[in-house]
């Protein structure tokens, strides 16, 4: 308040100042003018006197016109100011009611803090108390039971009057017989697989089925690859905001694959009937140049019929290739799709051709039914080429079909049984199962990844290694012999037996195989010594 009084003050000085100045103007003027025009006539010097005395009223007049609207203005200003001054103080009054909660607030929250910390510490102080006494009890408890077991000890010693040394020759003795008995159960197996390798009218009989049938596999797997003239043609495959590929995809079921591969489209299904459809579609389209989405589902539609048609013709060939007759017309039609169907990339219709030769081979010559051998053997996978939209195993889906159109009661028998689901009643069931292992079997009819075939390999090595004593092991003969050395300080030749056994029976928990895989230990003890 004392600032705007001031200002006031200062404002009233500087306008009495001015009025001052400008009245002592007015009058040194008139003086000035009086002396000057002394000479003057008198009515001039009274006209000088009258328009000086004007003068004179108008500077008076109008200093205090001034003056008053100095003061208007210095009231108005200090008005202005006054406003201003109660805004900032009412601003700085809320700031601090604010800024004053704000603390309480912290206060609170830090009393609050503070009683949890409290609370918290209490109850660390109680576990810490609960912890010891039950340190303090398990260490009573400890000495109980050591206690105890040295009683229980020295009870069954009495009882069964044997010291622990005793004990141990007799579990070692135990031992040793169940070694014994391993070792005559192996001999066993292995005078059996002697026996059967020793089986020469066996051997003569695969090897002429063999020698008398030879036919050609492809590697098919879930997907096709579709070559273009230029990477240019990807764009328009995928046509404007991706309609052409959805049209494509909608149409077949057939995913399409266009990545960074040059000049190439990858077409991914597990319909091989549906990813072919897909496949020659987009050859056409691509020779016609016209690839809009009418077009496709118009060219889609076409190749259906087309491929149709070429399943039909395949399925004949198949029939007349294995010399069967009198097959029911969509028999026929399953056989031609078994085209596009794979089995470990051993091509089921090759292989089920395959089969029907060496079944019939087999069957003349045991003197069996021929004919129903070369039957069952082409028909005995046909459920593969429905098994993805039907539900259960290919075996009961063959038999299935076979009754549902009106086979010989044998042959559905045969198909049946060729993964023994059921018990082989007839002979041609046992020669399509053995024209079925043949087949599949052989080298070079199936083939296995090799990231499958790497993992076995590493998963018998690391079985191995898992051991104590084991210094390294190597798995060898593709995966049917692991070959184990030995530290020989460690492991003594007694327990190279032990770890030889151990070995095997965790392979035999741990993973599957086809065959056997033989566990060899190796331990060298080598001694050197120079003469001086």
């Amino acid at each position: 308040m004392a600032f705007d009084l001031s200002l006031l003050f200062s404002s009233g000085a500087s306008v009495g100042l001015t009025v001052g100045i400008g009245i002592g103007a007015l009058v040194i003027g008139a003086v000035i003018g009086y002396f000057v025009n002394h000479s003057v006539t008198n009515k001039t010097i009274g006209n000088a006197k009258q328009t000086a005395t004007q003068m004179i009223n108008d500077a008076i007049s109008k200093a205090k016109t001034l003056e008053k609207e100095a003061i208007l203005e210095s009231r108005e200003t200090i008005h202005k100011e006054r406003l201003e001054f109660d805004k900032e103080v009412k601003d700085r009054r809320t700031e601090l009611q604010r800024a004053e909660q704000r603390i309480q607030q912290k206060e609170e929250t830090l009393d609050k803090k503070e009683a949890a910390l409290d609370k918290k510490s209490d109850s660390v102080e109680n576990f810490k108390k609960e912890l010891a006494e039950r340190d303090k009890k398990l260490t009573e408890k400890q000495a109980q039971v050591d206690a105890a077991h040295d009683t229980m000890i020295s009870e069954l010693e009495k009882i069964s009057q044997m010291t622990k040394d005793e004990a141990k020759t007799m579990l070692v003795a135990s031992i040793e017989d169940e070694a014994k008995r391993d070792a005559a159960k192996m001999v066993r197996e292995i005078e059996a697989q002697a026996k059967d390798e020793a089986d020469k009218k066996a051997k003569d009989i695969v090897s002429v089925a063999v020698q008398r049938c030879a036919v050609d596999h492809s590697a098919e797997i879930t997907v096709s690859v579709v070559n273009l003239p230029n990477d240019d043609m990807k764009g328009r495959i995928i046509g404007r905001e991706g309609r052409n590929i959805r049209a494509l995809e909608n149409a077949t079921g057939i995913d399409l694959i266009i990545d960074d591969t040059p000049e190439a489209v990858v077409l991914s299904g597990f319909d091989p009937v549906r990813r072919e459809v897909a496949r020659i579609t987009l050859e056409k389209l691509i020779a016609d140049g016209r690839i809009h989405p009418a077009r496709i589902e118009e060219m889609v539609e076409k190749t259906r019929k087309e491929l149709d048609a070429q399943i039909k013709e395949t399925g004949e060939s198949a029939m007349f290739e294995a010399g069967v007759f009198g097959l029911h017309p969509d028999i026929i039609k399953l056989l031609g799709r078994l085209k596009y169907r794979t089995s470990y990339g051993q091509n089921v219709l090759r292989h089920s051709i395959e089969v029907s030769h060496l079944a019939g081979t087999l069957a003349a010559e045991l003197g069996a039914n021929v004919e129903l051998a070369k039957r069952a053997g082409l028909l005995h996978d046909i459920g593969k080429a429905v098994d993805h939209e039907v539900e259960g195993t290919h075996i009961t889906i063959g038999a299935d079909l076979a009754k549902k159109f009106k086979e010989n009661k044998d042959v559905i028998h045969c198909i049946a049984a060729h993964h023994n689901d059921i018990e082989p009643q007839s002979v041609e069931a046992v020669l399509v199962q053995c024209a079925d292992a043949i087949s599949g079997s052989r080298p070079g009819a199936r083939r296995e990844s090799l990231e499958n075939y790497v993992k076995r390999l590493e998963k018998l090595e690391s079985i191995a290694n898992s051991h104590p004593g084991v210094e390294k092991s190597f798995a060898i003969q593709a995966g049917r012999e692991v070959r184990i050395m030995v530290k020989p300080e460690v492991v003594d030749d007694a327990g190279t037996i032990f770890l030889a056994k151990e070995v095997a029976k965790q392979i035999e928990s741990e993973m599957d195989y086809p065959g056997q895989i033989k566990v060899n230990v190796v331990r060298e003890m080598r001694s050197v010594e120079y003469a001086k």
